[in-house]
């Protein structure tokens, strides 16, 4: 473990390093400032392959003509389409032409009244049509490059579900720390250790490290594979963020209840309360590291080194605004050495 307690020296050392990008430098011949477009413009085109597939000419709009449109329509837009069944009919249909029967089928909408409710709003706003009474529904055609911009910006938009969720952590932390008004950091450090104890159990881990810093963040260092830097599937994001934002799916990451708390406590809840996580891979020959604050990502997961050793180490300093007290060395000595009976073969320790 010599050289993990090295890096975690360097990583809380190390200043925050954020990916800084250069902003485009896009010179369109004919398109200066003079026509009103100051802010910019947005270019899109495309084409479907599907049923009566279609090609769109490139088309541009300007940045100043986006911000000013109706908000008052805007929002009515999407309200209607933010509505789960109905964006999931309208994408059923834009893949193939459907009947009632079979869109109540395919999408498990239990009757056909649920159905007939919503593509009744959907036809009144001409963004569905109907060969006949009773016949197949499909997108009109005219809204398909629409609709599919509007896919194409929410897939941009995605992550902010995630922080939604933390955030919603954050105003319910009762839910998770149970009543008392004095809400117990060593709550979420249970969580964390909880999840060494899963890699030590799977025959990968043998030494957990603690440090606790003057500031009142610990870091809790394992020898185990190292968290997943892959991308997932589909995504931009990569298996570490999804651990460690996503509250929902809480079968990523080992949990902890607390006295009184109607809800696990697990990496996201300990991301969510922190006003700093900051966590370190060993995997692969290379040293990654990712910052975040409130649970919302600071930095990309960044190569910062090489290494031989393998492993995981989170630094967090739990969010005073939520909890007054600070870690006790007594009460987390207390809590290794009750591990240490139940695990006599992980190796323990606590520094400061």
């Amino acid at each position: 473990m010599h050289e993990l307690k090295h890096l975690v020296n360097q990583l809380l050392s190390k200043p925050s390093s954020q990916k800084n990008e250069e902003p485009a430098d896009f010179n369109i011949e004919g398109n200066d400032n003079s026509d009103g477009n100051e802010l910019g413009a947005i270019f899109y085109s495309g084409q479907y392959h599907g049923q009566n597939g279609y090609r769109w000419m490139p088309q541009q709009k300007s940045v100043t003509q986006l911000l000013e449109l109706n908000s008052d329509k805007v929002s009515k837009i999407l309200a209607a389409l933010g509505n789960k069944q109905r964006l999931d009919i309208l994408t059923a249909v834009m893949r193939k032409p459907l009947t009632g029967p079979e869109v109540v089928e395919q999408l498990n909408m239990g009757t056909t009244g649920q159905l007939y409710h919503h593509t009744k709003a959907l036809l009144g706003a001409d963004l569905i049509v109907q060969e006949e009474r009773g016949g197949k529904y499909s997108l009109s055609p005219h809204r398909s490059l629409p609709f599919l911009l509007l896919l194409a910006a929410s897939s941009d938009l995605l992550d902010t579900t995630d922080y939604m969720e933390l955030a919603e952590a954050r105003n319910n932390v009762g839910s998770y720390l149970g009543s008392s008004q004095s809400y117990d950091p060593h709550h979420l450090l249970s969580a964390v250790i909880e999840n060494t104890l899963l890699e030590h159990q799977a025959g990968y881990c043998t030494e957990v490290t603690l440090i606790l810093q003057n500031d009142n963040s610990i870091t809790i260092a394992d020898n185990g594979r190292g968290i997943p830097v892959h991308a997932l599937p589909n995504s931009n994001k990569t298996n570490v963020q999804a651990i460690l934002t996503e509250i929902s799916h809480d079968h990523l990451s080992a949990s902890i209840l607390a006295p009184d708390g109607t809800k696990g406590i697990h990496l996201p809840v300990v991301n969510a309360l922190s006003d700093r996580l900051i966590v370190e891979i060993r995997r692969e020959g290379k040293v990654r590291r990712q910052e975040f604050k409130h649970g919302i990502p600071q930095t990309e997961l960044l190569v910062t080194g090489v290494t031989k050793e393998t492993g995981t180490t989170i630094t967090f300093k739990p969010d005073q605004d939520i909890f007054r007290a600070s870690f006790n060395q007594t009460t987390i000595s207390n809590h290794l050495a009750a591990l240490k009976e139940i695990y006599p073969n992980l190796k323990l320790e606590i520094l400061q």
